[in-house]
């Protein structure tokens, strides 16, 4: 559920720069206002807003509304590129070492990054930072809020020790060998340090510590969030209004031009594009309902980016789900037949606009990364109902009264999805009619979003049969795409259930493998031809989208950056970068 979360809930979002005007801040009358004062705007996802500023993030908390303030506040220990490398130039880290057996990671910070009170960022940082991710981990005492990635990146089951050699150099030693690309990737890429000179409380107290970081976590005006090495420090806010940032302008990195960056609450997506079109927001995002109204933002581009990661429905596959259906669809055949009537190529031309990719495994083709494998660029079960009825056929299934049936079990079933969105409306009514084609009943049930993440896991499989909450999956902070805690057995994004012994074990080399990197990429490769095999859900395509999952972005042509410097693998942007014009 994780990047459901991210995708839909409150995940970074669309770039607005404006005329627009703020209570706190006083008016803007238009966009040229705006870039003589350097004022740029964030419009949020309708009703979503950051909540959780401190860097180890709460599971409760857990948007990309709330990575992305974040990251304007605090430097990850790793520069994640565009291509999911590591940029060293532009990470704390100036380089890891690691030895042969692939089990110590030594560390060695660049001694140019300071805090905005001109400390230096030092070991002793980073080993506060895990130690704090260690801490909401513990079983006993229990935390009193746990972190919201627990599990990527082998965080922290296989850390053993994070110990400051000296003042800029951190070794990790992990309890087992590990492919580094994966551990450096996945696990030190979701170190954001923070000044334990600032923050450390408690230092005999780890469990108060806890308590004390959530009592701020949504207290952005809190001293401790002065002291930051990022490019931005917080200012103010209004609730339910804005959130504002200025330059650091103690950042030893890229210093940003603009002068205020807000990000401003939004109702609806409905007021959010009559924003762009009557200019008070100069750059944000296109609603999908509103594309055949594009061509009245005048002043606007329209950019089409894509996130690095995949769409997928979410069947059940307990014993226990409603009218035995989790038996069938625990069989590969069955999820196979259900893909061969999901017509991707016409829910991409005609629901999307043309703006999307057919997808048969968990890495889309888009973006193009290092781990796109040209091969797998093929989908093995492609649209063809009579195809997929034939085969539901060849294993015993009897269409009784318009129902594919076996035994006491009908393809009969309900399937939730997120309410609010004719676009998901439109997908799933598609899927439904192809679907019929074969003898496969469902019924179509919206739920407010909150509602399908609630009921679509295994801690009530009686309750549910199919789901989708619309967003997909994004692979942030599990930037290595290895499938860890997504289809392992028992993994906490695997909500239907899905188990098998060879996925486990494919899955552990792509997380396990020390050796060559063609070594590594080989254990990559054959994790995803074998997820493309298996179906263990019902991929969809993957489209192209807003950073908030809500439609494509939108910016004026007084603003420059904001599509070049946006990173499809982080989703994350850099306003630090974004220059204005009048």
């Amino acid at each position: 559920m994780k990047k459901s979360v991210l995708a839909i809930v409150g995940v970074t979002s669309m770039v607005t720069l404006a005329g627009w005007s703020s209570s706190a801040s006083g008016p803007v009358s238009n966009a040229t206002a705006s870039a003589a004062s350097g004022t740029v705007v964030v419009a949020e996802a309708p009703q979503s807003a950051p909540s959780w500023f401190f860097p180890v993030m709460g599971a409760s908390s857990e948007s990309n509304t709330n990575i992305q303030t974040q990251a304007l506040m605090y430097l990850p220990l790793l520069h994640i590129t565009n291509k999911d490398t590591v940029d060293y130039s532009q990470s704390l880290a100036q380089k890891i070492t690691v030895n042969k057996a692939g089990d110590v990671y030594t560390i060695y910070l660049n001694p140019k990054y300071h805090w905005s009170n001109g400390a230096p960022v030092t070991a002793k940082d980073f080993v506060f930072t895990w130690d704090i991710f260690l801490a909401t981990s513990k079983t006993s005492p229990t935390p009193p809020w746990s972190y919201a990635f627990t599990g990527i990146g082998g965080l922290p089951q296989d850390w053993k020790s994070a110990v400051a050699t000296s003042k800029y150099v951190v070794k990790v030693t992990t309890t087992k060998p590990v492919n580094p690309t994966w551990f450096i990737l996945n696990g030190l890429g979701q170190i954001s340090p923070v000044p334990e000179a600032v923050w450390n409380k408690y230092p005999t107290n780890m469990h108060k510590e806890l308590s004390f970081i959530e009592s701020v976590a949504n207290s952005p005006n809190a001293k401790v969030y002065q002291v930051v090495d990022g490019a931005f420090k917080f200012q103010s806010y209004v609730p339910n209004d804005e959130w504002v940032f200025v330059p650091n302008t103690r950042f030893d990195g890229h210093k940003a031009t603009i002068k205020r960056l807000i990000f401003q609450y939004e109702t609806s997506a409905t007021s959010e594009f009559t924003g762009l079109e009557q200019g008070t927001i100069t750059v944000g995002y296109l609603p999908d309902t509103f594309w055949d109204s594009r061509t009245r933002l005048t002043n606007d581009v329209l950019s089409t980016p894509y996130i690095l990661g995949f769409d997928y429905l979410q069947p059940n596959l307990s014993p226990k789900a409603p009218g035995g259906i989790g038996t069938a669809f625990s069989q590969a055949y069955v999820r196979q037949a259900l893909e061969m009537s999901v017509d991707q190529p016409a829910i991409i031309k005609d629901i999307y606009h043309g703006q999307g990719v057919v997808e048969d495994t968990a890495l889309a083709s888009k973006p193009s990364t290092q781990f796109w494998d040209p091969a797998l660029n093929k989908q093995l079960f492609p649209y063809n109902p009579a195809a997929g009825k034939k085969l539901l056929e060849k294993h015993g299934w009897k269409e009784k009264h318009g129902v594919m049936t076996k035994g006491k079990v009908q393809l009969k079933f309900n399937m939730i999805y997120m309410s609010g969105d004719t676009t998901l409306t439109d997908v799933v009514q598609l899927i439904k009619a192809d679907w019929a084609q074969e003898g496969i009943d469902v019924t179509l049930q919206a739920e407010p979003f909150a509602n399908v993440i609630a009921t679509a896991s295994q801690s009530d499989p009686t309750k549910w049969a199919m789901a989708w909450w619309g967003g997909g999956w994004t692979y942030e902070p599990d930037f290595y795409p290895s499938g860890d805690g997504l289809f392992n057995t028992g993994a906490g994004a695997n909500s239907g259930g899905y188990s098998s012994a060879t996925m486990n074990a494919l899955i552990d080399a792509t997380t396990n493998q020390v050796g060559t990197p063609a070594q590594t990429r080989a254990a990559m490769d054959a994790y995803l031809k074998y997820l493309a095999e298996q179906v263990p859900v019902i991929w969809l395509p993957w489209t192209a989208s807003s950073y908030v999952g809500t439609g494509l972005p939108e910016h004026a042509k007084n603003i420059h950056g904001t599509v070049s410097t946006f990173n499809e693998v982080t989703d994350l942007y850099y306003p630090n970068l974004w220059t204005l014009s009048k």
